[in-house]
């Protein structure tokens, strides 16, 4: 029997920013489907450069090339990882027994308008060690941000909504870059067979969006409950639905479940790194269903909560808060 593969288009966001009229329409459409039926697009033109791509990437592989007791002063437990370092062990894919393997960093927003939010958030841990760093994922983050409110507006028109719909709610949101070490696996053996890099699981955020992972292995599950390798270019941005935006459309636009796969056993001793983007909206944004997204085909799925209430859930549901 035949099996359509899921819609995975590759998506050319200068032609929204700067498009037409006709242009920004066709991509809002193609965003939507996919996000529709895989939950995942691959985006071009996003103003990005390669060569701030490639500093990124060098920073992030000198960060955690630091000895573990350099990377150990910016671990702070009571974060619940969502600044500075956090040591492997620590984050477990929801429903999962063993933890993932990988080591990670996050910086968050940084608030510098004046608006109270800025009480909520915890400073940023500045990486002593190497000041480039703090400099280049600065830059990463307000580039990748800028990128994705540009792609909620799109998914607002496809939804029916004001094309400003979620400018309020992500403008100083809680949003997060997260530097990810998924370190070399040298004795194969000696770890559980439930071990991975990155145990199937779906984002927590509206969208994430991923730019220039060091290799192969990120996976979804297709609809018709098959593994589907992600294959983009160094310098393409992959971005793909969260829970948050699940919950908000009732399903209509799918989180996707993903994972990270181990190597083949001749690359085990190799590392791969990753920065993902994971856009969040402020606590205080009510997940409620949207009216529209809710008929007798499609009656009510989640219970109401805010974004923070549910990103409080997740945390504890992985392992980085108590």
């Amino acid at each position: 029997m035949y099996k359509r593969q899921p819609y995975i288009p590759c998506l050319d966001l200068g032609s929204y920013i700067n498009g037409t009229e006709e242009q920004r329409k066709k991509f809002s459409d193609e965003l939507g489907r996919a996000f529709n039926d895989s939950g995942f697009v691959t985006i071009t033109n996003h103003g990005v450069s390669q060569e701030l791509i490639d500093q990124l990437y060098e920073n992030i592989k000198a960060m955690f090339a630091l000895s573990p007791e350099q990377k150990r002063k910016y671990e702070k437990p009571e974060l619940a990882g969502q600044r500075g370092y956090t040591s492997p062990g620590k984050e477990t894919a929801k429903g999962a027994k063993t933890a993932d393997l990988k080591e990670f960093w996050q910086i968050g927003q940084e608030v510098t308008d004046g608006d109270a939010i800025k009480s909520e958030y915890p400073d940023n841990e500045y990486l002593e060690e190497l000041p480039a760093f703090n400099t280049v994922t600065r830059e990463i983050y307000q580039k990748l941000e800028s990128n994705g409110k540009h792609l909620l507006r799109a998914i607002s028109t496809y939804l029916g909504l004001a094309i400003d719909y979620f400018d309020q709610y992500v403008h100083n949101g809680n949003s997060i870059l997260r530097g990810i070490h998924y370190f070399p696996i040298e004795n194969p053996e000696s770890i559980p067979d439930d071990a991975v890099r990155a145990g199937a699981h779906e984002d927590i955020n509206l969208i994430t969006l991923l730019i220039g992972a060091s290799a192969d292995g990120l996976e979804v599950l297709t609809r018709s409950n098959e593994w589907l390798p992600i294959k983009a270019h160094h310098s393409d941005i992959v971005v793909n639905v969260g829970d948050m935006l699940q919950r908000l459309t009732n399903n209509k636009l799918r989180s996707t479940t993903h994972r990270v796969v181990n190597p083949p056993r001749e690359l085990m001793k190799t590392s791969r790194f990753s920065v993902p983007f994971f856009l969040h909206p402020r606590s205080t944004m009510d997940l409620t269903s949207l009216a529209s997204c809710i008929d007798a085909e499609h009656p009510k799925l989640y219970a109401d909560m805010t974004a923070g209430e549910y990103l409080d859930e997740r945390l504890r549901e992985i392992g980085l808060k108590k």
